[in-house]
This record gives structure tokens, sequence and C-alpha cells, in this order.
């Protein structure tokens, strides 16, 4: 018979415990912080149609400079508006997506370019190699932002343009890695493996060499990543970037440095972001680095 004095069982909390640390272990507090910023940053890139409460280009110049909300704001308007009392939440917000769609297609562009070639020099050797590496020396050689401000002075402005001339930032970085990782796998035993079984060297290389140098490469993903939305920043700061209607981070910052005394805040805003998104990349990036690199472990 049962003693239905005797007290109920007590579950033990200490496997939970375990995977608490372990959790908190493999995910550090910076990094969960970092993804919970980019996640918001792409919550608001996807859903800017939705989250902003006005038309970014809308203006009313009864409202012209109002203050944020912290600052004695009115809420309709919570982070303030600019000169031509357009609301300053909305911009912003359409600049982040404007801002990441540059970054996210700049990044896949050199990424694409930079391995494509970095794998064509280590499988022809010879003349082919010796092209890519003086491209890439002449491209490493060079400031790029001397390069941008040259080509948008020549060949103008547009936003195809400019995507693809972020795109060539940085491409000669995955060149190099993608060269001497490819370089490294055709003296190991598996890519050799599979080129006396009669694989093609499309086969070789997509399916077995790149996957095995994916991790790196992804890494340094993360690295170009806030380079381009910094460059993009910078080029749209001294008004060659995005151009109006249209808006961006750098252009919001652009337009809100000559009200700097004035209304701080319409460069405060997404002079924040800015700061706040390239560090998140930057700690997701180490953090990656830690994880996928086998020579750290």
């Amino acid at each position: 018979m049962t003693d239905l004095a005797s007290p109920l069982p007590v579950t033990d909390d200490v496997p939970l415990r375990r995977r608490l640390a372990r959790f908190f272990t493999a995910w550090p507090p910076a990094t969960l912080a970092a993804l919970a910023w980019i996640g918001l940053m792409l919550v608001v890139a996807f859903g800017a149609d939705w989250l902003a409460p006005y038309s970014f280009t809308a203006f009313d110049l009864k409202a012209r400079l109002n203050p944020p909300v912290l600052m004695g704001g009115i809420w309709p308007h919570p982070l303030g508006s600019d000169e031509l009392g357009r609301d300053v939440l909305s911009r912003l917000i359409m600049s982040v997506r404007m801002s990441l769609l540059i970054a996210f297609f700049g990044t896949l562009i050199a990424s694409t370019l930079g391995t494509s070639l970095g794998i064509l020099a280590a499988h022809f050797r010879g003349r082919v190699e010796a092209v890519v590496l003086v491209l890439i020396d002449f491209q490493a050689s060079m400031p790029f932002m001397i390069i941008a401000l040259s080509v948008l002075a020549f060949f103008g402005n547009s936003l195809p343009l400019f995507v693809i001339l972020m795109g060539f930032h940085s491409w000669e970085r995955y060149a190099r890695i993608a060269r001497g990782l490819t370089l490294s796998a055709n003296e190991q035993g598996y890519a050799a493996a599979v080129r006396q079984l009669g694989a093609r060297g499309g086969r070789i290389y997509g399916r077995h060499v790149l996957p095995n140098i994916a991790s790196t490469l992804i890494v340094s993903m993360t690295l170009t990543f806030p380079e381009i939305i910094l460059l993009e920043s910078g080029l749209s700061f001294l008004g060659l970037g995005v151009q109006p209607p249209l808006t961006s981070l750098g252009n919001m910052v652009g337009y809100g440095r000559e009200y700097l005394t004035r209304a701080p805040w319409i460069m405060l805003a997404p002079s924040a972001v800015i700061v706040l998104t390239t560090l998140s990349i930057s700690i997701l990036g180490d953090w990656l680095r830690d994880r996928l690199d086998p020579t750290l472990r």
C-alpha cells in the first residue's frame, strides 16, 4: 500500500543544468547578442514594407526637425523627423533593407568570383595561374576606394552598377584562399582517389574539394560583409552611393551631418545601426572561425 503522506519524488535538475551550461559554453553571451541583433536586422529588412509607419519619401514641413521621444518629441515620430519632416524611423527601416541587400549581393559576387578564379588557377596552373596571380596583386595594390570613385565618376551612378562594384571588393581574398586550399586538397588522398576513378574536374571540385574548403570561405564572408557595409556607407556619405529618392544608412548619415548640432538624431540613428551591425557580424565571424577551424581546437 502506498504511503500517501510520503513526499513526491523530486526531479533531478542536474541534467538540465548541464545542458544549460553546455548551451552557454557553445554559444557565448556576446555571440547570442550578435545573433539576436542580426536576426532583428533580417526581420526589419524582410518586413520593411509592413514595419515602416510612413512612406520613407513622405514629408511634412510642419513636423520638420522634431526630436525623438526620449528627447521630448512626439510618439508619431519616435526617432524624430529630418529637415523635410520625413520620419526617421521609416527611413531607417528602408535604409537597413537597402544596405543589407547591397552588402549581401556584393559579398555573394566577391566570394563567387574569387573562389572560381582561385580554383581555376589551382587546376590549370601555368599561364592561367600566372594571370590570376597578377590580377590578385593588382587588386591588392590599388586602394579600392580610389577605384570605386573613378568608376562612379566615369560611368555615372546606378544601383546595379553600384552593387556590381561592391562585388569587386575583396575578391582577391577569396581567390588566394581558394587557390591555396585547392592546391592542398589536390595533394590529399581523397581528391586523387576520385580523380583515379574517372571523375571530371567539375565533379571533383564541386562535390569534394569545395565542401571541404567551404568553412574557411564562410568565415571570410563574415569579414567581407561588414567591410562592404562600411564602404557603401562611406561612398553614400560622399554622395556617390545610393542616390535619392532611395535611401541607405550611409545616405542618412550624409544628410544628417549638416544638422549635427541642431538635430543630431538624424545622423546618430543610422550610425548606431552601422556600428552594431558590423560589430555583430564580426563577433559571429570570430565565433565561426573558432568553431570551424580545426587548427584552433
